[in-house]
């Protein structure tokens, strides 16, 4: 039996033009689990993970607009409280899936600890903007009081950026694989997983940080050793002079053409470089196929009709 972690962004459960609203998000969920069902139909393992990028953007913004009543919670604890939400919204949709295929298969979520290096570069250069954007004026009193790392975004604003430091350990990664040995649809890594420092005794504190949630996921599978990474997205393929007269959509791609394609700047930091980097190090630490594709055509990737395809 295959087993697969499949990553899905936090817009697909929240898409572009959308309010954001609960009822919306229930129902992009569902349009999601109707798709990753359907891998456990053709009997694949699962480990679902997602993003959740706009919906901690919200919960920051809900708790800065309300501190004149309520103590803010920090972004540790914003990040856990939207990994919660998301994971009830596709644990009880997928569960109402699975019940109408009548498959009889339980989902569960794991709230994901995620250890990384407190030495990690990126807390001396913070770069992830994070949380709404303010005027000038407005940012500088955030600066002034509450010492953030600030950058001006796309002439929209100006956005907080915090620490993105990349993964070294899944603390729950044996639950989690007892749970896929077991059959269980498992929801982990969600937002990426929660940031923690591993002091000398072996306890943990959480940091004021974020994971890419791609990096997340790789690290995951490589340490359960699974067979595929999939990674669902906005684009339909991986492209190279993406957005130029001369762009090619790429089919399949091995690990040597994709370093030499992300050594030559194809992929931004940004968009799909992450992707790049994180199916690359699956795949050199023992994995055995990389999928990318649109949210809506896992299937047809599946079986090789649409994605790009990246292969040791």
């Amino acid at each position: 039996m295959t087993t697969a972690i499949i990553a899905i962004g936090g817009n697909a459960l929240l898409k572009s033009g959308e309010q954001g609203t609960i009822t919306q998000q229930f129902a992009n969920s569902r349009e999601t689990c109707d798709q990753l069902i359907q891998l456990v139909e053709m009997g694949y393992k699962v480990i679902i993970t997602h993003g959740n990028g706009p919906q901690v953007g919200f919960a920051l913004r809900r708790h800065e607009n309300a501190r004149e009543f309520i103590p803010p919670y920090p972004l540790g604890v914003c990040v856990a409280e939207t990994v919660g939400s998301i994971g009830y919204m596709l644990q009880q949709t997928m569960q109402n899936t699975v019940k109408k295929k009548g498959l009889g298969v339980d989902t569960v979520t794991i709230i994901t600890q995620v250890v990384v290096d407190k030495n990690d570069s990126s807390f001396k250069t913070p770069s992830k903007p994070i949380g709404q954007f303010f005027s000038k004026e407005d940012i500088d009193i955030k600066v002034s009081n509450e010492n953030w790392n600030v950058v001006e975004d796309s002439g929209r604003g100006w956005r907080r950026v915090v620490p993105s430091p990349r993964p070294i350990r899944i603390v729950e990664k044996d639950t989690i694989g007892h749970l896929l040995e077991k059959g269980k649809i498992v929801i982990a890594c969600g937002g990426g997983g929660l940031p923690t420092i591993e002091h000398d005794d072996g306890t943990l504190d959480g940091v004021e940080a974020v994971i890419d949630k791609d990096y997340a996921s790789s690290k995951l599978a490589q340490q359960l050793g699974l067979d595929e990474f999939i990674i669902l997205t906005s684009v339909d393929k991986v492209s190279i002079n993406f957005g130029k007269p001369d762009e090619i959509r790429l089919d399949t791609m091995t690990v040597a053409q994709a370093k030499k394609y992300f050594d030559e700047g194809q992929f931004p930091p940004g968009s799909m470089g992450p992707k790049i980097e994180a199916a690359i190090e699956f795949l050199e630490n023992g994995g055995k196929k990389v999928i990318i594709a649109s949210n809506d055509a896992l299937v047809e990737a599946i079986r090789g009709d649409a994605g790009t395809i990246i292969i040791p």
